[in-house]
C-alpha cells in the first residue's frame, strides 16, 4: 500500500464511523483510534492502523470486525450511581409524582428508558432506586429498558455481574439488598444484581442515529447520559428530538451535566442541573 493512499484509508475509516455511529473522529484524532484497536492490531499481526484499515477495506473483512470496531469506537466509562443528584430526583420527585397521580388501589405503571446504557450501571442503579420505591408503595408497577449500540457491552448488562470494588459508589443498605456476592472462585471478587431486579429489566441493541426506535411511547423517565457530547450539532438536536418522542408530557428528561447546553428541544423545560420535563408545546 502506497504512502498516499494512507490518508484516504483513514478518512474513508473516519466517513464509516460517522455514517454509522454519529460519533465523529476528527483527522488529529487518528491516534486514539490505533490506541483504541491496538489489542487487534496486536492479535491480528498488523504493522499500524493503515495495515489494518488496508484488511478492511482491500481485503473484505469489515463486515466480520466491524462488531469489534463498534466495541472500541463507542464503549466508555460508566458507574454506578454516576451523577448522584439525578438518582435522588428519581427518588424524591419522579417517583413520588407518578404515585400521586394514580388513585387509590390501582397500580401505578412506572417505564424508565436507559438509552446509553453502556454495561447497564445506570439502568440498574435506577433499578435499586425504584425497588425501593415499591418496597414502600406496592403499587408500584416499574419496568426498566436499557439499550446501546454495543452488543458486547449489553452482554454484560443482562448478565448483571460486575468486579465488586465497582459496587462501592451504592449505598450500603442498597448494595445489602439488590448485591449478591460470587461464590467459589468469584467469591471476593464478583457480585450480581439480585434476580427481582433482573427480572424488571431488559437490554436491547439500538441505535441513537437510526429511528424510528423500537421502544414505548408515553416513559416517564429517559436517561440520556454523557452520550451526546460525542455526536456535532446536527447529529445532537436530532438524536434528543427522536428520544423526547418517546416521552409523555410532563416526564423526565435526564442527560450528562457536560450536556445541559446542548439540550434545546422546545418540549423541554429544564427544572433542575441536566434535568428536564416535557411540557405541552402549542401547536
Amino acid at each position: 500500500m502506497s504512502r498516499l493512499s494512507q490518508p484516504d484509508l483513514r478518512g474513508r475509516f473516519r466517513d464509516l464511523i460517522y455514517a454509522e455511529t454519529g460519533i465523529r473522529m476528527p483527522a488529529n484524532k487518528d491516534h486514539l483510534l490505533a490506541s483504541r484497536l491496538q489489542r487487534r492490531l496486536l492479535e491480528g499481526g498488523f504493522r499500524d492502523l493503515d495495515d489494518y484499515l488496508a484488511h478492511l477495506f482491500s481485503g473484505g473483512a469489515l463486515n466480520d470486525e466491524w462488531k469489534l470496531i463498534v466495541d472500541k469506537v463507542t464503549t466508555n466509562k460508566t458507574d454506578f450511581f454516576r451523577e448522584p443528584a439525578h438518582f435522588d430526583i428519581l427518588a424524591r420527585k419522579v417517583i413520588p409524582e407518578a404515585l400521586n397521580r394514580t388513585r387509590p388501589g390501582a397500580a401505578c405503571r412506572f417505564r424508565l428508558w436507559s438509552a446509553a446504557s453502556s454495561t447497564g450501571a445506570e439502568a440498574w442503579s435506577a433499578a435499586m432506586v425504584l425497588a425501593d420505591a415499591a418496597l414502600a408503595d406496592a403499587r408500584l408497577d416499574w419496568a426498566i429498558l436499557g439499550t446501546d449500540i454495543s452488543s458486547t457491552v449489553l452482554e454484560q448488562a443482562t448478565r448483571a455481574i460486575y468486579p465488586s470494588m465497582q459496587m462501592a459508589p451504592v449505598p450500603p443498605d442498597m448494595r445489602s439488598r439488590y448485591v449478591m456476592m460470587g461464590r467459589g472462585r468469584s467469591a471476593g471478587e464478583d457480585v450480581r444484581i439480585v434476580p427481582e431486579l433482573r427480572r424488571r429489566a431488559r437490554f436491547a441493541e439500538l441505535n441513537l442515529i437510526d429511528p424510528p426506535f423500537p421502544v414505548a411511547h408515553n416513559l416517564d423517565a429517559i436517561f440520556l447520559r454523557n452520550v451526546l457530547i460525542y455526536f456535532d450539532a446536527a447529529q445532537q438536536a436530532r438524536v434528543v428530538s427522536d428520544v423526547v418522542n418517546h416521552l409523555r408530557v410532563g416526564g423526565w428528561f435526564f442527560v450528562g451535566h457536560a450536556e445541559s447546553m446542548i439540550v434545546d428541544d422546545p418540549r423541554l423545560k429544564q427544572h433542575a442541573p441536566a434535568a428536564f420535563r416535557r411540557q405541552e408545546v402549542d401547536a
